[in-house]
């Protein structure tokens, strides 16, 4: 039977104190349940910052890892009813081969290559947009996961967001989370959630859900320009850069129409108004040639392959104590 990670959390202090007590004058250790004894990246160089944020979709909540209230180490804590809203700043952590290969307290296998979190109380699964504050990195990640436990912490990045947000070197980063908003593909035509508008009570204007318009597997990009050389093109991606755009601006340069150019766009958005707005604003930043298009989001973002995944199947458990 394969426990979730957070399940053994809570089982874990109590099976510990039983053989601490029952054998500390013996002098025996508890087993560990991991091959490794400390927390670390993966071996050899790993290119995260060309991942390509997720796409947030619509899921239903997990069978596992919603339970409210649980109880870790002695400490009770209350799963949110809904992630409407949501903002927090705070201190991010990460893990990473230690537990690349386990279950994820949602019962989704842990990968240290992927754009994934855990927290303590979201529901599972939410998608979240992080921060970090120190450089202005941003990504998408989907929490799939329940920690991290340590005092002080409100979020643990996966091995891979924390290279693409700059800190797996550090440990640890000053952060923003904030939710991102799906509709339930159910969502009634006419209603704020079926028109993609920003849901009452978001403190963000990108806490918006998807829109009814977008063919599926579709989204909006902000083509800011199309050039011949992929200087011109990186000189302008560098431009929107430092002037803090987000989503990051990316070259296109696959074959569209028949025709090869450097295409320098911005996305996915899931809403058209929160697309014309940043095209507004970046035709205000004497950028008139920016666009709205549709397109598929598999075509924008090719995900580049990820390390091979040489972990053995084994039982995952989170122990507090990860990378940083």
């Amino acid at each position: 039977m394969i426990v979730p990670r957070f399940v053994w959390l809570i089982l874990l202090p109590l099976s510990v104190g039983l053989l601490v007590s029952g054998c500390s004058s013996v002098g025996v250790t508890p087993p560990s349940r991991y091959a490794m004894s400390k927390d670390a990246g993966p071996d050899g160089h790993f290119d995260a910052e060309s991942l390509p944020d997720p796409v947030p979709r619509y899921e239903a909540r997990s069978r596992s890892g919603n339970k409210s209230p649980y109880v870790v180490w002695g400490k009770t804590y209350h799963i949110m009813p809904s992630a409407s809203g949501y903002t927090q700043t705070g201190i991010a952590s990460w893990y990473g081969a230690k537990f690349h290969g386990y279950d994820t307290a949602s019962g989704e296998p842990y990968d240290m290559y992927a754009l994934t979190a855990a927290h303590k109380s979201l529901p599972l699964p939410t998608w979240v947009r992080v921060t970090n504050l120190d450089n202005g990195r941003t990504t998408v990640v989907k929490v799939n996961d329940r920690g991290p436990f340590h005092d002080g912490r409100i979020i643990d990045l996966s091995y891979a967001a924390a290279m693409k947000l700059g800190y797996a070197g550090k440990g640890t980063a000053r952060v923003s989370v904030e939710a991102i908003e799906v509709a339930p593909p159910t969502a009634l035509a006419g209603s704020p959630a079926a028109r993609g508008t920003p849901v009452s009570g978001s403190a963000n204007p990108e806490l918006v859900v998807q829109s009814t318009d977008l063919s599926p597997g579709h989204a909006y990009f902000i083509q800011a320009g199309a050039f011949a050389q992929r200087e011109s093109a990186d000189r302008l991606v560098a431009r929107l850069s430092a002037q803090g755009i987000q989503p990051k601006a990316f070259v296109h340069n696959l074959p569209e129409q028949g025709k090869t150019a450097q295409r320098v766009r911005l996305g996915p958005y899931y809403s058209k108004s929160l697309a014309d707005s940043e095209q507004q604003k970046l035709q205000k930043m004497g950028i008139k040639s920016a666009i709205v298009i549709m397109r598929p989001v598999v075509a924008e973002t090719q995900t580049p392959s990820s390390p091979s995944n040489n972990a053995p199947t084994r039982q995952k458990g989170q122990e507090p104590g990860l990378a940083g």
